[in-house]
């Protein structure tokens, strides 16, 4: 952490990460920037413009000043204030600013992300905030976004670039506690509309420790992101340098799609260790088109780990990766599989340090009877499940029946309860819904293994919806409880049919298949999805159909009622890159998919 509070400053004499009083998330800005000055503390990589925008710790405190002392001007404390800036360094400075000035953060996207808008508006609508937050370039779009709203509705628009210096002399910060709500963290609506989790500093500040213990960081990191910073993972990156004093280097999303070289490059620009994150499709695509130019030396050696979270972890795009950057000194051992979500903060579970993914085979049939029983990979039934490591450290992981809500043991699937510090506070404004999601007490503990262990009695338990199951003490994710298809009373996961369809033909797009199930006659009835692959726009539809349901129907014995091609890009996400099935779902029964 920053040389004036060590790490060890955030553990009790038992090892259990006790965040210490009045900590904030922004305790140590102006700390950092007495004694670090003009060393970068966060950098922009411009590729739409060829630039480089560095930010130092000194004018990073400058502009908070200013920002934060604007915000005061034209907001009461608890006031939301959202954040629509575009991927860059005033996103960094507004985030903190409003926290600083006693607001509540709203981290959000400017209004031009493609197929959102919806989305901003419903966030904006519940989060009702008295400020937006954006910049001159952008400031137009988002001003006439912003005219959809009531009049009375209607936010502030403060342009942060545009903020002058001088305005935040003599700015007063706010007088914050370790357990304000900080900001808002919007789930990213997979399966329901976005709800804001309440993130207080405790929360946030607790998460970051459980990360940098669980993945084995040296306390001084360096990072490279381009995960969009409203987004959970992408939010947590920016809090490392303002917690540890390291450094951090942001690009766009767009600029790595594009040109997935560029974040690997980041990767090994520096001797010191490296440490990212990323959705595990970044990994099958770096893999494919992220190797360094002919003649161009590049050297992993110093990355540290990269947690590979946010969608379903492919066994597949983790040894490509690997295979395609070993030659380059990456460790084998670097991508960490992991479990999180915003009512978490973020990161729930990950491998360990010196471990490789880790990958196990079940039994389909046993896993849909909810049970997971260990099968060699050439079993008819084996389908791969892969290991999402150990629960952090001061966090609790148990496996509920969701209709008893008592602990299940080891090697049965059931719903994952958390328990933590790290836990948010509940649901902006939505109080019958923190109390159902937040607000779980378990009815009995098993007597012997409990993962409850050293938890109080009297503890609340978070429902995450999502399946899980312990083998040999780690932590395995299943599916979605609301995912889940359920034809002539037996479970089907729809990862697994989506799987399947992948596999069927070349022309199908892997991971962009959605399975759902529809009302049938008296039944319910799967219908499949799928984007046609690169290259396979005119391929006759007829075979591929045909190829997906006998393969379905050969190893989940199910019939499908309708494969549907459609082209790339077709199948909703949500803002995280995650399937949004409902969507799609509704999109195929009212006929505008």
């Amino acid at each position: 952490m920053s040389p004036e509070l060590r790490l060890d400053d955030y553990l009790d004499h038992e090892g259990n990460i006790v965040i210490p009083p009045g900590t904030t998330l922004t305790s140590f800005l102006g700390r950092n920037a007495a004694e670090f000055g003009d060393t970068p503390a966060y950098r922009y990589l411009d590729f739409e413009h060829d630039r480089t925008i560095e930010l130092t710790w000194a004018q990073l405190r400058t502009r908070l000043d200013a920002v934060g002392a604007r915000l005061q001007q034209v907001t009461r404390p608890g006031d939301r204030v959202a954040i629509l800036t575009p991927q860059g360094v005033e996103y960094v400075i507004g985030f903190f600013a409003a926290i600083e000035a006693g607001a509540i953060a709203v981290p959000l996207f400017a209004p031009e992300l493609p197929g959102h808008s919806e989305r901003l508006h419903a966030v904006l609508a519940d989060a009702q905030p008295s400020v937006v937050l954006t910049t001159t370039a952008t400031a137009e779009p988002v001003r006439e976004f912003l005219r959809a709203l009531p009049h009375n509705r209607r936010p502030r628009l403060i342009a942060v670039d545009a903020v002058p210096d001088s305005v935040g002399v003599g700015f007063q910060r706010a007088p914050l506690q370790t357990d304000d709500v900080a900001y808002l963290q919007y789930t990213s609506g997979s399966t329901r509309a976005p709800a804001g989790v309440k993130i207080t500093h405790r929360s946030a500040c607790t998460n970051v420790v459980q990360m940098v213990l669980s993945v084995g960081l040296d306390p001084d990191i360096n990072s490279v992101s381009w995960l969009p910073l409203f987004h959970d993972m992408g939010l947590l990156m920016i809090m490392f340098p303002a917690l540890a004093g390291g450094y951090l280097t942001l690009m766009s999303p767009v600029s790595f799609v594009r040109r997935p070289y560029r974040w690997i490059k980041e990767l090994g620009a520096d001797d010191r260790p490296m440490f990212a994150a990323a959705p595990n499709f970044a990994f099958a695509l770096a893999a494919q088109r992220g190797l360094p130019p002919e003649g161009e030396e590049l050297d992993l050696s110093n990355v540290a780990g990269l947690i590979n979270g946010s969608e379903p972890i492919s066994v597949a795009a983790v040894e490509a990766f690997n295979a395609a950057f070993a030659p380059y000194g990456l460790k084998q051992t670097v991508i960490k599989p992991s479990y999180g979500m915003a009512e978490a903060t973020l990161f729930v579970s990950t491998t360990p340090p010196d471990s490789a993914l880790k990958a196990v085979y079940v039994d389909r049939k046993q896993l849909t009877a909810g049970r997971a029983v260990i099968v060699d990979s050439d079993h008819p039934d084996a389908t791969v499940q892969v290991s999402c490591g150990n629960v952090a450290r001061s966090q609790w992981a148990v496996i509920v029946d969701p209709a008893t809500d008592c602990e299940l043991p080891d090697g049965c699937v059931g719903e994952i309860w958390l328990h933590g510090d790290n836990i948010g506070n509940g649901y902006w404004e939505r109080p019958e819904e923190t109390e159902l999601t937040f607000r779980n007490k378990l009815q009995s503990r098993l007597a012997r293994g409990s993962h409850a262990e050293r938890s109080a009695d009297s503890a609340l338990w978070l429902r995450t919806g999502d399946l899980g199951v312990y083998l040999d003490g780690e932590l395995y994710i299943t599916g979605r409880i609301k995912d889940l298809i359920i034809v002539d009373g037996r479970n089907h996961y729809p990862q697994d049919i989506e799987a399947t369809a992948a596999a069927a033909s070349p022309s199908v797009r892997a991971g962009f298949v959605a399975a759902f199930s529809v009302p049938g006659e008296g039944r319910e009835e799967v219908v499949i999805v799928a984007e046609r692959a690169p290259g396979a726009g005119r391929a006759e539809a007829a075979p591929i159909q045909e190829a997906i349901r006998a393969e379905v129907s050969r190893k989940h014995a199910i019939p499908v009622r309708d494969v549907k091609l459609v082209r790339s890009g077709v199948i909703p996400r949500t803002t995280s890159g995650k399937l949004a099935r409902r969507s799609c779902r509704a999109s195929y029964l009212d006929g505008t998919l």
